[in-house]
């Protein structure tokens, strides 16, 4: 009874687009289903912690790519609390379990590399220093619910050693066992704030033209693929959203650019965030498309934002994208692939839960299907 079940479900899958196989560089998935990158706030004193383990390895399966959360290249990348890095050899240690319960499961997992920026204050700051920033513009007081410090303009000098800190944070990545690394170039964190031109007002070779402006963003994908290898990193972008008062007046040119710009290093994947996805949370009506740039982009894409079941099913079927990134749906049914299978339903997400520390609540208590 369980080989014909088996059988069923091997049938129903293949006629899915979402759910059948894909190369992904040397990688090959099982599906397409990905777990996008989600603030957790659980790494307590900037370090993973043993509950993660049972967090990622619930949503691993056979093939399928997980993307960690957001995680620090550097002591002045932190912007929120509880948040994990990458910089010390304590925390690659603390990665390895985690990496190794999901590589147990016969998942593939990359680790989300940031810095935030501006999007923080004096309290995450080493010495109680400025943020840093391409600007010296501070986010509106209140926004996103942050007390956010005015930052300190980063002068050209210093920019290598930040590029750097994205290097050194690959590096103990792929030390910790991560199967490669995401460059996190969206959602208003630091990259975003160079590639914008409402946020960046710089006057030096990092600022003025569109070339200028995403300077800061290809050092860093240079300076990683050349450390790991373009085929082990991707980056996130969200040219047409507004994250953290980051906008910029020309959001298909800049997405573009960075599209045909980014195929020089020959990284393996290039993940956006829908247009629709201006704020979070929240979708919009829209003109604009992301077809463009994936057309542009030579590696595999990646499509995130609101997604649901069938849109994402019709979004690969109609090669609009190659994967599909799902968040709180993930969050909240950690075996999500499953369910799109059958067609089960869904566990509804409890947003309350989501940037608590607790080490279980909305974290690892989401219901399984019963079978």
């Amino acid at each position: 009874m369980r080989d014909l079940v088996s059988k069923i479900h091997i049938t129903m899958a293949s006629t899915i687009p979402l759910l059948t196989p894909y190369k992904m560089g040397k990688i090959n998935l099982s599906h397409r289903v990905v777990l996008a990158p989600m603030t957790r706030n659980r790494s307590y004193g900037n370090t993973p912690q043993p509950h993660a383990i049972l967090y990622y390895s619930q949503r691993a399966t056979e093939g399928g790519l997980l993307i960690t959360e957001a995680t620090g290249v550097s002591d002045t990348a932190q912007g929120y609390p509880e948040t994990p890095g990458i910089w010390t050899k304590d925390q690659v240690e603390a990665w390895k379990p985690i990496v190794n319960a999901v590589h147990e499961k016969g998942g593939i997992i990359f680790c989300q590399i940031w810095h935030v920026g501006r999007v923080s204050n004096y309290e995450f700051q080493p010495n109680g220093e400025a943020p840093l920033s391409s600007t010296d513009k501070g986010i509106t007081p209140g926004v996103a619910g942050g007390a956010w410090s005015p930052p300190r303009k980063l002068r050209s000098d210093e920019i290598p050693a930040l590029v750097n800190d994205f290097r050194l944070a690959a590096r103990n990545a792929i030390d910790a066992g991560f199967d490669g690394v995401e460059i996190h170039g969206a959602n208003g964190y630091i990259i975003e704030q160079f590639l914008k031109d409402q946020v960046n007002d710089r006057t030096d070779e990092y600022g003025g033209t569109l070339e200028n402006r995403c300077r800061f963003a290809l050092e860093i994908v240079e300076a990683v693929a050349n450390e790991i290898g373009g085929d082990r990193v991707g980056i996130r972008l969200s040219t047409f959203a507004n994250y953290m008062e980051c906008e910029d007046s020309n959001p298909e040119a800049l997405g573009l650019y960075m599209a045909n710009a980014l195929n020089k290093y020959e990284i393996l994947y290039l993940h956006v965030i829908e247009p629709r996805m201006v704020e979070a949370d929240t979708l919009y009506d829209t003109p604009y498309s992301t077809l463009p740039m994936k057309k542009a982009f030579k590696g595999t894409f990646i499509s995130s934002g609101g997604y649901k079941r069938d849109d994402a099913i019709n979004a690969v079927a109609d090669s609009k994208t190659d994967l599909v990134a799902f968040g709180r749906l993930f969050l909240a049914n950690p075996d999500l692939p499953k369910r799109f299978e059958i067609g089960a339903g869904l566990n509804k997400y409890d947003r309350n839960t989501f940037y608590t520390q607790d080490p279980k609540l909305g974290y690892t208590d989401y219901a399984f299907l019963e079978v």
